[in-house]
């Protein structure tokens, strides 16, 4: 059995460092180095005084020591670690990418009074459970030991489970709309079009080599080649199993996982390749 420290020294950095951050936050607020005014989201401070550091440093409060500050927590380190390790293994500046998309998005979400909302944290965090969700839809996930559920219904029973325990539920929502808008934009348009519109930019694998954080992806994203391969997403047919595909945030384009078959009767299915614009 490893030690804390081992098991520490072992996670994904991203996911590592996001849920450090957040622990130094708020221990630092439970010492009274701050005050949680100082660091909130407030566009009328960061416009009228330039206080920028407001556009980052709210995404870092996840709420005093609480049941519901050690439940974001672990998601950070369950479902931020299974991601940054499994769809985005060896490919550090897309999972970078991904939460800066995701932050930058709920800062442009902040902006409308409607979901206007002082810290990001909560929504950060539920976006990449609700990302982990969608990579990891049949996966079974026990709630409090009462509950079994597929993970694709995850988000929905954590957003339920808020409103049954008073939590607020516009950071919840807020995640959701920022977690699909990534999906939508890295995997679903990209499955049904062969086209990704949400690269990672260069500067951002740059950034990754640069400081050496984790583990560069090979190539940094590309311009659209017409004549690129575009496998689509796999299927069960008569009792074989098919994974889904797994979308090259990178590069834009998509494969399939190879086709397992299962031990019951049926013939597996693979599907047939096509070439885009040719």
């Amino acid at each position: 059995m490893s030690s804390p420290a081992e098991f520490y020294k072992s996670l994904p950095p991203i996911s590592k460092a996001y849920g450090t951050a957040c622990l130094l936050f708020t221990i630092a607020y439970q010492l009274g180095l701050y005050h949680p005014a100082d660091i909130a989201l407030l566009y009328e401070l960061v416009l009228s005084r330039f206080q920028v550091w407001r556009l980052i440093t709210n995404f870092f409060f996840l709420g005093k020591f609480s049941i519901n500050f050690g439940i974001r927590l672990l998601m950070i380190a369950r479902y931020g670690v299974q991601l940054e390790s499994g769809p985005f293994q060896r490919r550090t500046a897309d999972f970078l990418w991904m939460m800066i998309f995701g932050a930058l998005t709920l800062l442009a979400l902040s902006a409308i009074p409607f979901f206007r909302s002082p810290f990001l944290g909560v929504s950060l965090v539920f976006m990449l459970l609700y990302v982990w969700s969608r990579e990891f839809p049949t996966a079974n996930i026990n709630i409090y030991g009462l509950v079994t559920l597929k993970a694709f219904y995850l988000p929905w029973a954590m957003l339920g489970l808020d409103v049954i325990f008073g939590s607020p539920i516009m950071p919840d929502l807020l995640g959701i709309i920022a977690g699909h808008l990534y999906y939508f934009l890295t995997v679903l348009h990209p499955l049904a079009t062969g086209k990704n519109l949400l690269k990672t930019p260069i500067w951002v694998h740059k950034l990754v080599v640069r400081w050496r954080i984790g583990a560069p992806t090979g190539t940094p994203a590309q311009p659209d080649n017409p004549g690129a391969a575009f496998r689509g997403r796999s299927y069960r047919v008569g009792g074989a199993t098919a994974y889904p595909a797994q979308p090259d945030r990178g590069s834009g384009v998509a494969t399939t996982n190879p086709v397992q078959p299962d031990n019951g009767p049926g013939v597996a299915f693979r599907g047939r390749s096509y070439r885009l614009g040719g």
